[in-house]
C-alpha cells in the first residue's frame, strides 16, 4: 500500500472486495437523526448525503442504522430489517452516487445496552445483565437468551443483504463505542461463561461470527468493514491487548477496513475526552495504537478517525504507513467538503469546534455532570448543524453552546445529566 511522496492523501486505494477509493480521506459514521417515524430515511437525509457526495471523500459511512426497531439508540435512528423502506433506502443510495465514484456504505449498529431513555418500548439487552456507568441510557438489561444471540447475528446479515439490494457498496459493523458488540468484547459487560463469553477468544466471537454471516450473504464486490476500539478506556475493560488480537482475528475474515476508534459514553474518548497534552499536540487520538497494530492487521487497510484536523498531520499518519486512510467526523460537519478543501490546497487545517459549558461551569456542576452534559452538548451542537446541511444551508459556526439545549433535552431523558455521589 505505497503512496506518492508528493501527496500521500490523494492516493486511490484498491480493497480486497475490488472496490477503489479515489483518495485516503473519509467522511466518517456520524449520527444524522434523520429517519422518520417509520425508520425509513427521509428527504432531509438525502439532502444531507446529496451535500457530502460534493464532498472529495474517498469513502462516506453513514450514520448508525439499527438491525432491530425494537432497539434503538436515538430518534430518528433509520431501521432496516427487511425490504418494507427499500424504495427510499434505493434513492438515498443513488442520490450519493449520482455525484461521486465515492463508495457509501452503511453502518449497522444494535445499541445492546446503550438504548436511549425513554425511547424503546422493549427492555434493553446485552450479553449480560449489567448496567452502563452512566444514567444517560436504560437501566439494567436483560441478558441475551442464547436464541437471542443467534437470530442477532442474522439480524446483521439480513440487513446488509436489504442495503446491498438498495445500492449501498458496503457495510460497517460498529463495534466500537460501547454498542453491542462492544459490549460482548469487554469483560466489564460480558460476563457470560458459555460459547459467547468467558475469555477473550469467546467474547471476540460474536464479532467474528456476525462478520462471517454478512460476508457470507452478500456479494463478493460488496465491502465489509468494520468499525473497533483501540481500547474502552475504563479499568478491567477492554485493552489495547485484546484490540490487537482482535484485528489479527479480523485478518483472517473477509474484512475490507477497519477503522480505529476508542471509548465508551461512560468514558468518551473518541470525543477527546480524556486526553493527554501529548495526543492534543499530535492531533490523532489513536495513531499510537494504530502503529502497534498495523502488523496484526497484516493486508486489511487500517483508518483512524478522532482529532485529525491539519493536512500536515494527515499526510504524515499514511506516508508513515500506521494507517491507509484518515476518517473525519466533526470537521464534515462544520466543513462539508472538507476532503475537497484539504486535496486542493485551499487550507492547511481545519478549525475545530469543541463545545461544552461556558462561563456558568462552576455553579453549573453542583448539579450536573459535566463530562456527560459537555458530551451532549458537543453531540448536540453538531446535530443542529447536520440539520441546516440537510435543509440545504450552510454550516452555522457561530452558534454557542446554549443553543445546544433544547436539542439536547429533546433527545435525552433530563436526568441522564443529574450529578452522582460518591
Amino acid at each position: 500500500m505505497t503512496s506518492s511522496i508528493l501527496d500521500p492523501i490523494a492516493e486511490p486505494l484498491t480493497l480486497r472486495c475490488g472496490q477503489t477509493l479515489p483518495n485516503r480521506l473519509m467522511k466518517s459514521a456520524l449520527s444524522e437523526g434523520l429517519g422518520n417515524l417509520a425508520g425509513a430515511p427521509s428527504s432531509r437525509l438525502l439532502g444531507l448525503y446529496e451535500r457530502w457526495s460534493l464532498g472529495g471523500y474517498g469513502l462516506v459511512v453513514t450514520g448508525n442504522i439499527m438491525i432491530d426497531r425494537r432497539h434503538r439508540v436515538e430518534p430518528g435512528n433509520v431501521v432496516v430489517e427487511d425490504e418494507r423502506h427499500l424504495p427510499a433506502l434505493s434513492r438515498w443510495a443513488k442520490t450519493f452516487q449520482d455525484n461521486t465514484d465515492a463508495p457509501l456504505w452503511a453502518q449497522i449498529n444494535h445499541p445492546g445496552r446503550q438504548a436511549t431513555n425513554m425511547l424503546n418500548i422493549a427492555k434493553a439487552v446485552a450479553p449480560s445483565a449489567v448496567r452502563a456507568n452512566t444514567s444517560r441510557f436504560t437501566g439494567k438489561p436483560r441478558e441475551l437468551r442464547a436464541e437471542e444471540v443467534e437470530n442477532l447475528l442474522d439480524r446483521y446479515a439480513a440487513t446488509a443483504v436489504v442495503l446491498e439490494a438498495a445500492g449501498f457498496r458496503g457495510v460497517q459493523l460498529h463495534a466500537a463505542h460501547g454498542y453491542l458488540i462492544t459490549q460482548f468484547l469487554s469483560p466489564l459487560a460480558n460476563r457470560r461463561t458459555d460459547e459467547w463469553g468467558g475469555d477473550p477468544e469467546r467474547r471476540r466471537r460474536f464479532l467474528l461470527e456476525a462478520v462471517r454471516r454478512v460476508r457470507a450473504r452478500v456479494s463478493p464486490s460488496f465491502a465489509v468493514g468494520v468499525k473497533l476500539n483501540s481500547a474502552d478506556f475504563q479499568r478491567g475493560g477492554f485493552s489495547e491487548e485484546e484490540s490487537r488480537e482482535v484485528i489479527r482475528a479480523l485478518a483472517a475474515e473477509a474484512v475490507d477496513l477497519i477503522e480505529i476508534s476508542g471509548g465508551t459514553y461512560e468514558s468518551p474518548a473518541m470525543m477527546g475526552r480524556p486526553q493527554a497534552q501529548s495526543t492534543k499536540a499530535r492531533e490523532a487520538y489513536f495513531l499510537d495504537y494504530a502503529k502497534t497494530a498495523r502488523e496484526h492487521a497484516g493486508p486489511v487497510p487500517l483508518a483512524v478517525t478522532g482529532g485529525f484536523r491539519s493536512k500536515a498531520a494527515m499526510t504524515d499518519a499514511v506516508a508513515s504507513g500506521a494507517v491507509d486512510m484518515v476518517g473525519l467526523g466533526r470537521p464534515a460537519i462544520t466543513f462539508p467538503e472538507a476532503a475537497s478543501i484539504l486535496l486542493n490546497d485551499k487550507t492547511d487545517r481545519l478549525p475545530s469546534h469543541v463545545v461544552q459549558v461556558g462561563t456558568a461551569r462552576p455553579v453549573v456542576a453542583k448539579v450536573i455532570d459535566l463530562k456527560q452534559i459537555d458530551s451532549a452538548l458537543d453531540l448536540g451542537w453538531h446535530s443542529l448543524q447536520i440539520r441546516r446541511i440537510s435543509k440545504g444551508k450552510d454550516p452555522q459556526i457561530s452558534r454557542v453552546w446554549w443553543h445546544a439545549l433544547v436539542r439536547v433535552f429533546f433527545k435525552f431523558d433530563p436526568a441522564s445529566f443529574q450529578r452522582r455521589r460518591g
